[in-house]
């Protein structure tokens, strides 16, 4: 039987299957009084940069908080995906966490095997979601407007770049997010667009980045996991600026990362551990945040090289969204009826 559940869990995986890694070593017994999380990482890894490592952190903060015992699978490969939750599943974790849209066929396959277990999904919600399923999902298009209003504000060559990790919607909401924003300050800004089709390629994202730069670019907006890690590593070496995304990235080049898009994963993350731990696991159910909830914005570093007035007016811009008077694209079609 059990072989028959791996099976048919990598019937929504793509590649041959890889070795298991995980943080902790030898399973112990389960404590039935403890609630536990099992994170499942994508194939960029729980040190990313990036939001596997954001997940993580909300994790490690509801271990400390709130009591809750947390691990992580990383996964290799999208093969590996399966064999992680066949592994959680043995362990009886309370909760069994995806990150990332590449394991929702993994997670919603999973669901079905094991429907006494619980499962969460990050950035990618179903049509239907199973009643075992809770997800969360990002109003990220609003950072990447506000980091795109930065860039338009900044640039002195009237020429920006986004490169994005692989082109999924996910990734593709903080490219058209970005995009509009930037155009909003000046439509004849020109935006370079490149897709590195990987999230863990640095020097990839090293390549694209120099290429832009080249082409008299001097700010490039990157969502793309460790993709972005070169990137921004291009930025150092050219003397020209990046922004990040998901967290704050200033740490990686203070004086060449303006901003950075966040997206709280790690908030997503936390509210979902306490809500599990106070017997509120919003099975069946999305749970989006945005501004609203502080889950996505610029960070305060972003003074750091900005200057002042152009942080007033990106704040000015925030507090629009949460009015409702202003809204971002999310998709190519939503971008282009926007700029016409």
């Amino acid at each position: 039987m059990k072989l028959k559940k791996i099976a048919a869990l990598a019937m929504t995986t793509i590649l041959s299957a890889s070795m298991l890694v995980g943080c902790s070593g030898k399973t112990k017994e389960k404590d039935d009084s403890q609630i536990t999380i099992g994170m499942i990482t994508d194939v960029a890894g729980v040190n990313d940069q990036s939001f596997n490592q954001s997940a993580w952190e909300g994790l490690k903060k509801a271990e400390k908080e709130l009591g809750i015992k947390v691990k992580y699978l990383e996964s290799k490969q999208d093969s590996d995906y399966a064999s992680n939750i066949e592994t959680l599943a043995d362990e009886e974790v309370d909760l069994i966490l995806g990150v990332g849209m590449k394991l929702s066929g993994a997670i919603e396959e999973g669901a079905k095997l094991y429907p006494e277990q619980k499962f969460a999904l990050v950035d990618e919600t179903y049509e239907n979601i199973p009643k075992n399923v809770e997800t969360i999902q990002f109003n990220a298009e609003q950072s990447a407007y506000l980091v795109g209003l930065v860039a338009g504000k900044m640039t002195k060559t009237n020429n920006v770049g986004f490169i994005g990790g692989m082109e999924l919607p996910v990734i593709e909401t903080f490219q058209y997010g970005f995009m509009a924003g930037v155009k909003a300050v000046n439509p004849s800004i020109e935006i370079q667009t490149q897709y590195a089709n990987s999230f863990t390629d640095q020097a990839k994202g090293k390549a694209i980045a120099n290429q832009m730069y080249s082409k008299d670019a001097d700010i490039l907006f990157i969502a793309g996991g460790d993709v972005g890690t070169g990137a921004i590593e291009a930025a150092k070496e050219n003397n020209k600026f990046a922004i990040g995304v998901d967290r704050d990235q200033s740490d990686l080049a203070p004086k060449n990362v303006l901003s950075s898009a966040i997206k709280r994963v790690d908030v997503g993350v936390f509210e979902l551990a306490k809500g599990l731990k106070e017997g509120k696991f919003k099975g069946g159910a999305t749970t989006v945040y945005g501004l609203d909830e502080n889950a996505v914005g610029i960070p305060e570093t972003t003074k750091n090289l900005v200057p002042q007035d152009i942080i007033d007016f990106v704040n000015e811009q925030a507090a629009k969204f949460k009015k409702g008077e202003l809204k971002a694209p999310k998709t190519k079609a939503e971008y282009e009826a926007l700029v016409k």
